[in-house]
C-alpha cells in the first residue's frame, strides 16, 4: 500500500472515458472506407494512421501550436498518409482523406465512448477515502462539457477543469497549478493520472507531481521513450489496490 495523496488529477479521454484506443477508432473508420482503400486492410490503415498521429502530437510544443486547429491537423496527417498510400490504393484520394479525417474527428469528439470498467466505482472510493479529485481535460468547451454532463461525472469531482472553458490546458504549467489551487494542495501532495506521456506524466513530473500512466492498450512504453512514469496501471481500478 502506498501513502494516500491529498489530491488526484484525472484526465478524461482514454483515461476515464474509453474509445477503445485511438488506433482501434482509426481502424473502425478505415472499415467504413474499405472499398476506397483496398487492397490495404483497415488494420493496416489504422496502424499507419496511429503511428503518424503519435509522432505528430508527441513532438514538443506541437499541441500548443495546433490546439485550436485539431481537425485541420488531423486532415493534414490523413492527407499525407493517403498520398503515400496512393500507389497501392487508387481510392486514397485527397477527397477521401478529407472525408476520412472528418469522420474520425466526428466520432472522436462526439463522446460516443463508454466509461472504463470500474472507473466510477474507483472515483467514488477515492472520494470516500478523503482524497480530493479534479478532472483536467483538454478540448473545446462544448465538446468536453457535453461528455461530462452526459456521463454525469461532475458530482464525482471537487473540481472540473476544461481547457476550452478556462483558456489553457495541458501541458501548460498553469493547467496543473490552477487545478491544484482549486483543490488547495501542493505538487508533492498530488497525483496525476492519464494516458498521455507528455501531458499526464512528463509535464506533471517537472512540477513535482507523482505521475500515473494509464497504459490502457497494454503496449508498454514506446521504444526509446525518455519518459518514465512513477507508476503504470492498465485499469483505473488498480489504484484501489495500490492506495
Amino acid at each position: 500500500m502506498m501513502r494516500l495523496p491529498k489530491a488526484i488529477l484525472f484526465d478524461l479521454d482514454d483515461t476515464i472515458l474509453s474509445f477503445g484506443g485511438r488506433e482501434l477508432l482509426l481502424t473502425q473508420v478505415a472499415e467504413e472506407f474499405a472499398a476506397e482503400l483496398a487492397p490495404l486492410t483497415p488494420a493496416e490503415v489504422g496502424a499507419a494512421a496511429e503511428a503518424a498521429f503519435l509522432e505528430f502530437w508527441n513532438a514538443p510544443g506541437r499541441y500548443a501550436e495546433w490546439r485550436n486547429r485539431v481537425l485541420e491537423a488531423r486532415t493534414m496527417l490523413v492527407e499525407r498518409l493517403f498520398e503515400s498510400s496512393s500507389s497501392r490504393a487508387v481510392g486514397a484520394t485527397p477527397d477521401a482523406a478529407r472525408r476520412f479525417a472528418a469522420r474520425f474527428h466526428e466520432v472522436r469528439e462526439s463522446g460516443e465512448g463508454r466509461l472504463f470498467p470500474g472507473a466510477v466505482e474507483t472515483l467514488e472510493a477515492l472520494r470516500a477515502k478523503g482524497i480530493r479529485l479534479a478532472l483536467v481535460t483538454n478540448g473545446h468547451a462544448d465538446t468536453q462539457r457535453k461528455k461530462v454532463e452526459h456521463l454525469q461525472l461532475a458530482p464525482l469531482f471537487h473540481h472540473v477543469q476544461i481547457e476550452g472553458e478556462v483558456g489553457f490546458g495541458k501541458p501548460e504549467e498553469r493547467a496543473y497549478r490552477h487545478a491544484m489551487a482549486a483543490l488547495e494542495v501542493e505538487p508533492h501532495e498530488t497525483w496525476m493520472v492519464g494516458d498521455h506521456l507528455e501531458w499526464e506524466v512528463a509535464a506533471p513530473q517537472r512540477l513535482g507531481i507523482f505521475a500515473v500512466w494509464h497504459d490502457h492498450v497494454g503496449k508498454g512504453l514506446p521504444e526509446g521513450s525518455t519518459v518514465v512514469p512513477d507508476l503504470t496501471v492498465r485499469l483505473i481500478r488498480e489504484l484501489l489496490d495500490i492506495l
